[in-house]
């Protein structure tokens, strides 16, 4: 042995202390004084959140750990806690995700399984259509059907650029789905439109071009600094990769102030893997009795490919209903998603 070598016992070694010795639990705090927020914008991991659906209590908010990646998207109803006092520079925590009313949800394609949620809890979706440069496509106005009848929205027509050509041959198309059509050309008065969307949460979609931007100026008058104040969320910017909730002014003249429109850009195009037949005949009363006499497996398309459909049995207006759901149902299956209902952009956080 070297003399410069030393010999070890038990008192030369380190035992590293564990990390605590508290037991690890899945007890959740509670929160029982959470106050109950609207998210209005996502914006890389934070959310800018309205208290009390109030447009003048803004907060931004961070996900809190014991979520996970549980979703939150405009227009989910949250509870937060810590700092709400809105201050710059301070940061509530999301602490709890009420369940949804309605779901404004798409897929990339129609056979991605994947569902990416747009708008949660709107009461309507307005879709937004020019009637002339573009001209109108009733492919895209049949598939923003299909999916607010599967998520429980109420659909509205909304067509522009009235001065360009008129509106009734195109409504025509939809006439016997009950739609409700409005037109908001840039001459034309927004009586009707703000009488719509009064006291409601109301989603709004279009293809590029159609004049949805200059609709939601001419609802929000101040559109531009508004976004700026409930998107930035942090950095006081808004870019055309968010959806953004807008509290619509004239509300507070008609006696409520709970009023909000959602622009929802960036939606590269409208897949509808995640919706079945049943959903969107479901959407229709006199017509969810009759499919439930439908042999299973029905695709409520008639013959030859569903000879026994339920469908067929109605009489009088609920049977020229169900052939438009049919011809509806057809149009859905037979028409790709590859036409863009916004601005491309990456998908929302």
């Amino acid at each position: 042995m070297s003399r410069n070598a030393r010999s070890y016992d038990e008192s030369d070694v380190r035992i590293r202390p564990g990390k605590g010795t508290r037991p690890r639990t899945k007890k959740r705090p509670a929160h029982s004084d959470a106050a109950t927020a609207m998210v209005v914008s996502v914006d890389r991991g934070r959310w800018g959140c309205v208290i009390d659906g109030d447009p003048d209590r803004r907060v931004v908010a961070m996900r809190a750990r014991e979520l996970g990646r549980t979703p939150v998207v405009v227009g989910d109803r949250v509870g937060v806690v810590g700092d709400l006092s809105g201050r710059p520079d301070t940061l509530a925590r999301i602490v709890r995700v009420e369940d949804r009313t309605t779901v404004l949800r798409r897929t990339a394609d129609d056979t991605d399984p994947y569902e990416r949620i747009v708008v949660a809890n709107a009461d309507q979706l307005l879709i937004v259509t020019a009637l002339a440069d573009p001209p109108p496509r009733t492919g895209f106005v049949e598939r923003a059907l299909a999916a607010a009848y599967a998520g429980g929205l109420t659909p509205v027509l909304c067509l522009t650029k009235s001065d360009l050509a008129a509106p009734d041959e195109f409504a025509a198309h939809f006439a016997e789905l009950e739609l409700p059509v409005i037109v908001a050309g840039r001459d034309d008065d927004l009586d009707t439109l703000e009488e719509t969307l009064a006291g409601r949460l109301t989603a709004l979609i279009g293809h590029s071009g159609v004049g949805k931007s200059t609709l939601v100026n001419r609802l929000v008058p101040d559109a531009d600094r508004a976004v700026g104040r409930v998107s930035g969320v942090g950095k006081g910017r808004h870019t055309s990769t968010q959806s953004v909730a807008l509290p619509v002014p004239f509300a507070r003249d008609r006696d409520t102030d709970r009023t909000w429109v959602v622009d929802t850009p960036g939606i590269r195009s409208f897949g509808l893997a995640h919706v079945t037949p049943d959903e969107i005949v479901d959407a229709f009363d006199d017509l969810r009795e009759a499919i439930g006499r439908c042999p299973r497996g029905c695709t409520h398309l008639g013959p030859p490919a569903d000879p026994e459909c339920a469908l067929d049995e109605l009489t009088d207006g609920s049977h020229r209903r169900a052939m438009a759901v049919r011809e509806l149902l057809a149009a859905v299956r037979e028409t790709g998603p590859e036409e863009p209902v916004a601005d491309a952009s990456p998908d929302p956080v």
